[in-house]
């Protein structure tokens, strides 16, 4: 994996929430703000107006960049905590701002793990734990990164590579709520038996 283009850290919720999403910014780099995507934005501008801070045995850094060469992936963190032990070390703490409250799939939490598999590679340290803040709910949700969780990650990016390789966008499934708070519904068409979005805009301007 180390020759290949990397997997932003981002697109794996996105796949997560949608493997077609993924595939119609990935492949085809359709991108469109809605309500949602513009709130994120606006709280992640936020949180990374600074730099880096140190109280006590905690150091803060905000936007920190991360990659993890093994994998394939990089990014960008809102904010990691380095926290200090006896010996002397730090033990990374990665936080991830999100809008919103705690979602019942687990796409936010993939992306924090991923973040730490990031941070292990950087530092040579294991990573136990992060933690991912919700903006309407104003508190933070801890995350442990399990067996389970990392398992799940590292599938995860996987499956996003295997897209990237073959270039083959998913069909669509339509499901209301998901598909209408979706960003990109004008342009996946999900109703439209899930062909490519750049195959259904063809067809629309022969007809015309």
């Amino acid at each position: 994996m180390q020759t290949q283009e990397p997997i932003y850290l981002s697109r794996l919720q996105h796949y997560l929430y949608c493997p077609r999403q993924f595939a119609l910014i990935e492949l085809e780099d359709i991108w469109t703000e809605n309500q949602f995507t513009a709130e994120g934005q606006v709280l992640h501008q936020r949180v990374n107006q600074a730099n880096q801070q140190k109280r006590g045995s905690v150091r803060t850094v905000w936007a920190l960049r991360l990659a993890n060469v093994e994998l394939g992936i990089e990014g960008v963190a809102d904010v990691v905590e380095y926290h200090k032990q006896a010996d002397g070390s730090e033990i990374p703490f990665p936080i991830e701002y999100k809008r919103g409250k705690p979602k019942a799939h687990r796409a936010d939490e993939v992306q924090l793990c991923a973040q730490a598999l990031c941070l292990e590679e950087m530092h040579g340290v294991d990573v136990p734990e992060g933690a991912l803040f919700y903006g309407e709910v104003r508190r933070r949700h801890a995350v442990l990164f399990d067996t389970e969780l990392r398992d799940l990650t590292t599938q995860t990016i996987l499956a996003c590579r295997t897209i990237i390789q073959t270039k083959v966008t998913p069909k669509a499934i339509y499901k209301a709520k998901k598909c209408n708070g979706c960003s990109l519904i004008d342009q996946c068409h999900p109703k439209n038996f899930g062909r490519s979005a750049a195959a259904w805009l063809t067809e629309q301007l022969r007809k015309d």
